[in-house]
């Protein structure tokens, strides 16, 4: 019987499946944590407020970056490079969702606009990357290779999803709404179609790293498809919700440290 917890099981025991798994995670946290990093250094002076919050969010997205590649040295492997159909938040950007890179790179201010719509990016992805770790722990969490890790992981993005409800609640309260509400339901119908079409691609590489026979990878890829059914009939609507954390100034400190792993 297919499950997550077995895919992943066989994915975590082969040395090559699991080195492209850290390696397309560790990229894609460490992506985010430029991303984030030069949004904190660019935020407009009346939003500056937020700059020690962004700027944890993308120490946090390091972190986990560096705890993935740990996770490879620990077993003696290499970060390998990661396929570009693979690649969620290259994709995602092409696709116009989270700030250009070529206007990150600029020394010029973002303005307040910019900073409503990173923040409703954020909202939409973050709940994508925590329902993931919330997965990944309850198959994994007691793992004596991952668990830590993964633990740790799951932590930060549920404060990372805390963050992102609390602060464009704290925006809709000052006049931002409409632009809220409108870019998070743009982005959250992009985001499922950038995400099943990275799943299938993942699915592609692991069934040719690990010899899976054509039956398993076509009910796999009926799987894929459901989800993204599923998410356009009315599941994207999990993404755009607001409601107060329980959480609250999830962001409000210092990042913890990389644990060791």
């Amino acid at each position: 019987m297919l499950s997550a917890r077995s895919l992943f099981q066989e994915i975590l025991e082969n040395d090559d499946s699991y080195q492209l798994f850290c390696s397309i995670a560790a990229s894609g946290e460490a992506q985010g944590g430029w991303e984030n990093g030069r949004i904190a250094a660019l935020v407009p002076d009346t939003m500056r407020g937020l700059a020690p919050k962004i700027a944890r969010h993308g120490a946090d997205e390091d972190k986990h970056g560096r705890i993935f590649n740990a996770l490879l040295r620990k077993r003696g492997l290499e970060p390998v490079d990661v396929p570009p159909e693979t690649d969620y938040t290259m994709l995602l950007e092409k696709q116009g969702i989270g700030l250009a890179h070529e206007k990150l790179r600029r020394d010029e201010r973002l303005t307040e606009r910019d900073i409503v719509v990173y923040l409703s990016h954020s909202r939409v992805t973050e709940q994508r990357a925590a329902d993931q770790m919330d997965m990944l722990v309850k198959c994994f969490g007691n793992h004596p290779e991952v668990g830590r890790a993964v633990r740790q992981i799951c932590n930060d993005e549920d404060n990372h999803l805390a963050y992102c409800h609390e602060e464009l609640l704290r925006l809709a309260g000052t006049g931002h709404g409409r632009v809220i509400q409108g870019t998070l339901r743009e982005c959250a119908l992009t985001e499922i179609a950038v995400h099943r079409d990275v799943s299938l691609a993942v699915m592609s590489h692991m069934a040719r790293i690990l010899n899976w026979p054509g039956a398993k990878s076509a009910a796999l890829t009926a799987g894929v498809h459901a989800v993204y059914a599923f998410e356009r009939a009315g599941g994207w609507r999990r993404m755009v919700t607001l409601r107060m954390p329980e959480r609250r100034d999830a962001l409000g400190g210092p990042a913890t440290t990389a644990p060791v792993v």
